[in-house]
Parts: C-alpha cells; structure tokens; sequence
C-alpha cells in the first residue's frame, strides 16, 4: 500500500482510483464493506483502489475538550486497512482551515483536481464540508456534473439486524463487553504504544507488566483483562497470552490511567518497543485493596482466571 499525506504527492499514473472516503475509526465490518466495495469496483474498471480519509479525526478539532474517543489512532488504522489489501491511502490534513472547506470546494479540490477520480464510495452515513453540508446524495449530483460515479454504501448488519459502527464498539468497549466489540470490528480491540517505564511494583512480586500510556486512546471499562500482547520480531508479530490491569491503580494511590499487562511465562525487555495489547476478555472491574498484600492474592487469581479464559479460546 502506498501512503500519500498529500494530493500533490500523487504520481499522474496513482491518478483514477475508484476510492473509499470516510474516516474509517475502528476499520469494523462496515468500514471493510465499504472498502471492500471500492476494491471490487477498482479491480473490475482496472484501476487502482484507494481511501481517502483524514487525520487528525475532525471531531477532535471541533471538539477538543471531549475526552479520549479514539479506536484506532492513525498508526493502527493505517495497519488495518493495508491489511484489507488497498493499493493507496491518501491522508487529508484536517485542521481549522480544512472545516471550513465547502462539500463543492471538497469535490473541485480534492476529489477531482487532486485525485482525478474515477468511481467514489461512502457509506449510507457519510458527511463532509463545511456544516456538513455533503452528503452521498450531494456527491452522487457532483459526480454526474464531473464525470465521476458514486456508490452507496447502506447500512451493514449481523444477522439479528444490530448495525455494524464505530458507536457500537465504543458502547460495548466502555460497557467491558471486549467481546462484542471484536465481533463488530471482526478482530480483537487493542491498544498499541511504547512500553515506557512504570514504578516496578509488579516485578517485586513476581509479575513485572508492560506499561502503555492511552494518549488519545477511548477509555473502556476500567479493570482487570485477559490478553494477548503482540511483539515484533524478524517482521513478523509473535503474540502472547497475558493478563492486564487498565485503569488508576487506586490501592497504590494512582492518578493516571494506563494500561500494565503482564506476559505469562516469558521475561522480555519491552522498554521503548512498541507493543500491541489484544483486549480479549474482561475479567472484573478496577478496584481498591485495603493492602498491596491483599493486592498480590488478587493479582494471582486474576492470572489464573485470565489462562483459563485464554486456553478455552
């Protein structure tokens, strides 16, 4: 996959695509119906497939004060939609004077000038521009002034009509239901980050843990998790079973929530790597010990209890 963080970056030959636009949070079922979509259009037309979607997320910037929200930072978005096989990711940078683009001033800048579209898909859902003036019906009379086609994407549902999106998964995640919500993304939630050093508690009991902080990760439930925690090697990602704590740690006084997952039956040095943390199951919700012993004895049971849950699959 080819990435562009600009539409002047795009050689004349990438020029054409059939491409995706969205922001794609989560890359869930619906976004690959969507994507996919664009993919079988690009290949039948014999052109390139590409999304287009944009960073930072625009409700970050109308709504800076908002806590964390994010399913997938960029990193882990661009990961996810490289895996779905598409040949181009064009990056739009939103800031203020991005808001404030007109849906036609979108089309004439970017779809048609910049892009040269050939064939553009969006969900049932999609908005753009301006006061989100755009929308699919609006793109479909751009596209038969400019001579690009437009296909809708409606909604995707599971078999008992529950719609596959990004709120779906936030719901389930904060609700600790991490099960749910990997089936509405169709792979497991994770969080990704640097391990960065903590204060070394666990390791003095025999369970030393990663640290991630959750930048502008969503907060879900807070507590106690089954995992699985991927490691790079030789470029590919060696994955394995652990427990993690996600939350304040309030029995040691914490203040600042982040994520310390504990690898069973490996001593690794993860300090500045990246790791990636499946959240597979949620075991219990945060809460404060009277004692750091007390503490310990929980701590073993939780390992215990997230092994059977991982052995069971």
């Amino acid at each position: 996959m080819r990435l562009y963080r600009h539409t002047a970056d795009l050689p004349a030959e990438e020029r054409g695509a059939v491409v995706a636009l969205g922001n794609f949070d989560g890359v869930h079922r619906g976004h690959q119906t969507v994507i996919g979509t664009a993919q079988r259009l690009a290949a039948e037309m014999g052109v390139p497939s590409a999304v287009v979607t944009f960073e930072p997320h625009p409700r970050s910037v109308f709504r800076p004060d908002d806590p964390p929200f994010r399913l997938t930072p960029f990193r882990v978005k661009t990961r996810h939609i490289e895996a779905l096989g598409v040949d181009q990711l064009i990056v739009c940078h939103f800031d203020d004077s991005f808001r404030h683009k007109t849906a036609q001033a979108f089309v004439d800048e970017i779809l048609v000038a910049g892009l040269g579209v050939r064939h553009v898909v969006c969900g049932y859902d999609f908005l753009f521009g301006h006061k989100r003036s755009g929308d699919p019906a609006f793109l479909l009379k751009a596209g038969r002034a400019q001579g690009f086609g437009v296909t809708e994407v409606g909604p995707v549902s599971d078999e008992q009509g529950g719609v596959y999106s990004s709120t779906r998964v936030r719901d389930a995640l904060t609700a600790g239901r991490p099960r749910e919500a990997a089936f509405v993304l169709g792979h497991p939630w994770e969080i990704e980050g640097r391990v960065v050093h903590g204060d070394q508690r666990g390791r003095t009991i025999g369970f030393p843990t990663a640290n991630i902080e959750l930048g502008e990760y969503l907060r879900p439930a807070f507590g106690v998790y089954a995992v699985r925690a991927g490691i790079d090697r030789a470029g590919e990602t060696v994955w394995l079973p652990g427990v993690a704590n996600l939350g304040a740690r309030p029995t040691v006084d914490g203040t600042v929530a982040r994520l310390e997952a504990h690898l069973f039956d490996v001593d690794l040095d993860l300090y500045d790597l990246h790791l990636r943390v499946q959240m597979i199951d949620f075991l219990r919700p945060e809460m404060k010990f009277p004692s750091f012993d007390v503490l310990k004895d929980q701590i073993v049971k939780d390992a215990a209890a997230a092994r059977a849950v991982l052995a069971a699959g």
